[in-house]
Order: structure tokens, then sequence, then C-alpha cells
């Protein structure tokens, strides 16, 4: 008979917590920061939205949610880190930075929604938290955030303080940027993600998206293709391997307009379709030929919303798509965003993010606890010390963090075919079984303990053989564990 089971990353480390705690009582500021870690392992994911001005955050947060909750333009809204969450009203709270929380009124403008700040400065808020009642937001909390490289320095400030705070772990759980192409300065701002200390260092927490995507082939019907080759061929770039998971392409403006589409466009869509064809693809040429074209209806008003709501790809998208015969709304909304690519980065972010919840919170909780040690060192924490260092070097989810970063760094040189096995066990592509294993979602617990076991004879067998270097049989050693621990977890009882 086996014996109970080992207690979960997340367990271990809210008994550290509540330790800390408890050796701290007499230090608000460290109580009060360690117990607001402890209570986060029972929040929702936090997951932010990043990226350079005009970078698509606000519209891909929209898409993600199904609403018009984040506004998109150029407003002061959006030069404040702004937090969205679930439930059960409706209702914005202001939190400035050294004045009481302050309720704000909700408008509607243009279908979004608009804050109003009451006459305050933007460099005087600290955050804003918009609670919606929203299933999408029930298991994760979107957190959008001001333009970084925008003009004003102190915009671009509170961006890089949020995300990347220099004395303190970041409050998001895992970032996701968005880049309209790869640039030098995305490079530096992804490599300021890292965590120092927790981890050593690794991408796990950050997903990069190639936005606006459909810009990419100038609004060609072919441009997500395009799109998604780039996409491609940045997964393989070295260098930007080892600052995310993955980098998916994603039209937002396509994405957010499918699923919030409404019967008066999907009318205008098909009156532009019944147009001869030449003289649409000669209105799309150009946004202003198009909203100024000599044409009854939809009208020149009507025109620019529809330009304005779905842009020139999408209008030449939608238009497409009821000329081939779909009538219905509600079929070419899901349509236009089964095109945009919102569901790749959906199921991304379900693979990457919210498999590895409690670990990505564990290691925002571990930084927390290791700064308080650095920053108020007595002797009654020398236990606390000894623990982390134990969680930190024995926990093997951080092994398995360390060995895959060290992989896509280059650091640890494998053929081809192991590195791609060596990743997807580690869980490069999730932390599922069948993830783990290149199974389908579906798979049966027989099918998965055959791919488990083979994986771990398979890598068993290259950690032994005398042809392995040291480095190559470390990293064999550290995927064979992971191969035995889906295999443990495949024959315990299910919940």
């Amino acid at each position: 008979m086996s014996g109970p089971a080992a207690p979960s990353l997340g367990a271990v480390v809210r008994v550290l917590l509540r330790r800390t705690i408890e050796t701290y009582h007499d230090s608000p500021q460290a109580v009060g920061w360690l117990q607001h870690h402890l209570g986060r392992f029972d929040e929702p994911l936090r997951v932010a939205i990043a990226g350079k001005v005009k970078a698509g955050k606000s519209t891909l947060l929209n898409a993600l949610v199904g609403e018009e909750i984040a506004p998109t333009d150029a407003g002061e809204c959006t030069r404040v880190v702004t937090w969205y969450q679930d439930a059960p009203v409706p209702r914005v709270v202001m939190y400035p930075r050294s004045a009481p929380p302050r309720q704000l009124a909700i408008a509607r403008s243009g279908g979004a929604l608009s804050f109003d700040l009451q006459g305050t400065p933007t460099e005087d808020v600290d955050r804003l938290v918009v609670d919606w009642p929203s299933q999408n937001l029930r298991s994760t909390t979107l957190i959008d955030t001001p333009g970084i490289a925008s003009l004003s320095a102190d915009t671009s400030a509170r961006a890089g303080a949020f995300l990347a705070p220099e004395d303190s772990p970041t409050q998001a759980d895992a970032v996701v940027y968005l880049m309209r192409h790869l640039h030098a300065s995305d490079v530096r701002f992804l490599e300021s993600f890292f965590d120092q200390g927790v981890a050593r260092a690794t991408p796990i927490n950050t997903i990069a998206v190639l936005s606006r995507a459909d810009e990419i082939g100038v609004g060609r019907l072919d441009a997500l293709s395009s799109a998604r080759r780039i996409a491609r061929r940045y997964r393989s770039d070295d260098k930007l391997r080892g600052l995310c998971q993955t980098v998916v392409a994603v039209a937002g403006l396509l994405a957010q307009t499918g699923r919030t589409m409404r019967q008066d466009e999907f009318v205008a869509l098909t009156e532009l379709a019944a147009l001869p064809r030449a003289d649409l693809d000669s209105m799309l040429l150009s946004v202003d030929r198009f909203v100024r074209g000599d044409l009854a209806s939809p009208n020149t008003d009507a025109r620019a919303r529809l330009i304005e709501r779905f842009g020139l790809f999408g209008v030449r998208l939608g238009t497409t798509l009821v000329r081939q015969g779909i009538k219905d709304p509600s079929r070419v909304a899901e349509e236009l965003v089964k095109r945009s690519g919102l569901d790749e980065l959906r199921t991304v972010l379900a693979n990457q993010f919210a498999e590895r919840r409690d670990l990505l919170k564990a290691r925002s909780a571990l930084l927390a606890v290791e700064i308080v040690l650095q920053r108020e060192p007595r002797p009654s924490a020398a236990p606390l010390v000894a623990e982390l260092e134990r969680i930190l070097a024995g926990a093997h989810e951080f092994i398995e963090l360390r060995m895959l970063s060290a992989l896509r760094a280059g650091g640890i040189r494998l053929p081809a075919d192991a590195m791609e096995d060596a990743e997807r066990l580690l869980g490069g592509d999730g932390g599922s079984a069948a993830s783990r294993l290149g199974l389908p979602p579906e798979a049966g617990v027989d099918e998965l303990r055959a791919a488990a076991l083979d994986a771990v004879v398979r890598w068993q067998r290259r950690a032994e053989s005398p042809l392995s270097n040291r480095a190559t049989a470390d990293a064999a050693r550290v995927v064979v564990r992971s191969g035995e621990g889906i295999l443990a977890g495949l024959s315990r009882p299910p919940r």
C-alpha cells in the first residue's frame, strides 16, 4: 500500500507564509505584506496585459472578456493601471495615492465604458478597479497597464513600476506582452520581467502576442496566415525563447468585434457584400476611400463606424463571409473570432497559466518571503531561511522551470527531436498529463500511463548512456522525474 501523497507546492508555501507571519508578528509592514500574498492563493489568477502604446492592449482585453468594458481611446484612463475582476454588480473604484478610495460613475461612450476621474490627475491615481459580472473574469482577473515607451515618461514609469518593481514581487501572476513586431525595446522589457531569486529567471509567466496581426499583410485576406508564420519564426528565435513561453498571432480588433458584433453592423456588411466585387475592392484600398466613397447605404457615418470597429481587414473578411453564403450574423461573428487567433490565445492561457495557477502564485509568495527575510534578518528567522532554500532547491516544480529555462536559453544542447520531447515533458506546452505527453485532452488513463512509462524508459536510457555528457545526463534525470510525477498523478484516485 502506498503512503499518503506528498503535500502540494501551494500547501507547503502556505505553511511557510504562516510561519513567517508568526515570526514577524511584531512587524506590521511585513505581516501585512505576507498576509496579502497568503490571500492571493484564494484569488483568481492575475494576468497583466502589457505592451507599447497602441499595441492593442485594451482591445485584446475586451475580446477576452467578450464585452467592451476597457476604454480603447487615448484618454486619461488608459494611462492608469486598471484591474478588471468578476463581481455581482458593476462598479468602478478609484484608488488615489494619498486619499481614500472613491467610487466613480460609469457611463457608456460609443458602446464602450468610460470613467470620469473627477478631476484627479492620473499621476495621483494608484489604480482603478472595475467590478464587472462576467463568467470570463471568474477564474482570471485581467489588468490593463499603461503603454510602455509612451511620450509621457510618467505613464511609462507607471507601467514599469507595476510590471517589474525593483524591490518587491510584481502584483501580476502572469503577463501577456503585446508587440506589433519584435523590437529591441520589447526584448529589453521582457528581460525586466525576470524575478530575481525565485526559480532563477524563468519565462514561465510570460506569453508574447503578435498583436494587430491583420495589419501585417496590409489588410489582405491572407494577413493572418502571414502573421502566424512570423509568430512561428519568433517562437524559434533563441533570444525570445528564453524570455517567454510562446508567441501567438492575434488580430485583437477582429476578435473584439466578433465577440461584440451588432445586428446593424451585420446589415451594413450584407449591403456592402451586394456591391460589385471590383467596386468594393476599390473602396477598401484605404480608409479614406472607404469612408468617403459615393454610396447611399450604408451611409458615410455608418461606414465610419464600421471601419472603426472592424478595420479594413475585418470589413474585407466580413463581406467575403457573407458572399460565401453565411447569412446568420452569429455564424459570421463566430468566424471572425475563429480567424482572429483569439481561440489559440485562450487555449495557451489555459494551458500555460491556468494549469500553473498555484505554481505562479507560489513563486510570488516565496519572493515575498525572501525579501522579508533579507530586509529584516533576525535569529528566530534562521529556520525560515533554511526552509525557503529547501523549497527552492527541492521542489520539482522549480527544478523543472530552471531546466526548461536552461534548455530554451541554449545552456544545454540536445538533438532537435529530444529537445522538443524534453520541453514538452517538462511542461513547456502545458502542465496537464496529456499536454506533457503530447496526447489529446480526451486521452484515457491507460493511454496516458503507457506514454508516460515509455517516456521514463526513454529518458532513463539517455541519462545512463555513456555518450551523454554530464549536462545532458542531469537534464535527462529531471525529465525522468517529471515522467515519474505524471505516473504518480495517474495512480492517485480522482478527488
